[in-house]
């Protein structure tokens, strides 16, 4: 008799200036997921509205944008915890799809802050990633860093403004932290928002826009030298990818740089000694378990040219394409794509703890 497979909701798109970067990363899970064991149940996210419809249509019109053009059906999660899933609506009767866990592939707001992860909670299905707290205090980069600090792990001065900040006390505190100073939203990711700022001219400007993607905003020092990341899998028992470098020839790793890598390049494993590259392992995990991580994230710190470690953020959604940071930090350790995500389903519909 065939064992029945696991139902897998696989959730993209949202209400997220990462939109486009979800439906490439959705894409790419679909694509490698054991199909044998798990049955993907697809949920696309609406990009203005942020309603819910399940998918029936081929994933390849999901990286294209494509996929509301195709066979959608409006659908909601249930509270009720005996439903252990979703609902919708078929002629005059209410249909449900008990599902057997749920796997976010939402980049930044509305999916990677706790939101869609609280929903699942109510429902009652386990969710693959971060939970609710994890997720909301890694999508906040003041919050985190100051419970790794306190860990004594070093992490960038800063200063937190917020909307009604005046000029005069902007404009003191980038001198107090000195140029060239970061202007950062608060929560945001895929570095929408920040902006290097090399002189006070252009100070106001570059705070002015990171308003746009929060209410509250980070001025933050420049760190010397360059940004590595370790991807970190697991819940008690943790596995860690090679570490990787990125490699700069100006600027920062902002928005176009990280999906189109125009001028900068990504070292895996990056070029630093047997020693260093342990010590980050160990350093990513310790931040990992101090944030309260589960099953997935990318730790990202810095390494200077003193080879001291700071803590820059950590990812909880991470960039899931064959060309992302995370999966290939993995692959070099040894752990191919469809591996990596089988690992998660069997973590998260509770097969492994």
């Amino acid at each position: 008799m065939q064992k029945e497979r696991k139902k897998i909701a696989i959730l993209f798109g949202g209400c997220s200036t990462e939109y486009e970067v979800s439906l490439q990363s959705a894409y790419s899970v679909i694509e490698h997921l054991d199909t044998e064991k798990y049955e993907p149940v697809m949920i696309g996210l609406e990009r203005v509205t942020g309603k819910w419809y399940l998918y029936r249509g081929g994933i390849d019109q999901i990286p294209e944008d494509k996929w509301m053009e195709q066979e959608c059906v409006p659908v909601f999660p249930s509270a009720d915890r005996t439903v252990h899933g979703i609902c919708y609506l078929e002629g005059d009767a209410v249909r449900t799809i008990s599902l057997d866990a749920a796997l976010p592939v939402l980049h930044g707001k509305n999916g990677e802050d706790g939101t869609v992860q609280g929903v699942f909670e109510l429902a009652g299905v386990p969710v693959i990633g971060c939970g609710v707290l994890s997720s909301a205090l890694c999508m906040d980069k003041e919050i985190s860093h100051r419970i790794v600090s306190d860990a004594g792990i070093k992490t960038a001065r800063s200063v937190l403004l917020e909307e009604n900040v005046s000029e005069n006390e902007v404009k003191k505190a980038a001198m107090e932290l000195g140029y060239p100073v970061f202007v950062k939203p608060d929560r945001a990711g895929s570095s929408f928002g920040i902006t290097k700022v090399t002189d006070e001219e252009h100070l106001m400007e570059a705070v002015e826009n990171a308003f746009l993607h929060d209410s509250i905003v980070i001025l933050e020092e420049t760190v010397p030298g360059f940004e590595v990341g370790c991807a970190v899998l697991g819940c008690d028992e943790l596995t860690v990818g090679e570490i990787d470098e990125i490699e700069l020839s100006d600027g920062f790793f902002d928005y176009t740089e990280k999906y189109t890598l125009k001028t900068s390049k990504i070292h895996v494993p990056a070029r630093i000694s047997r020693e260093k590259s342990e010590e980050l392992k160990e350093t990513a995990k310790k931040i990992y378990r101090l944030l309260q991580c589960s099953h997935f994230a990318r730790v990202d710190m810095f390494l200077t040219p003193d080879g001291d470690i700071y803590f820059n953020e950590v990812n909880t959604i991470p960039g899931f394409t064959v060309h992302s940071r995370y999966p290939n930090m993995l692959k070099a350790a040894g752990i191919p794509f469809g591996e990596v995500i089988s690992r998660l389903i069997e973590m998260g519909s509770g097969q492994e703890k």
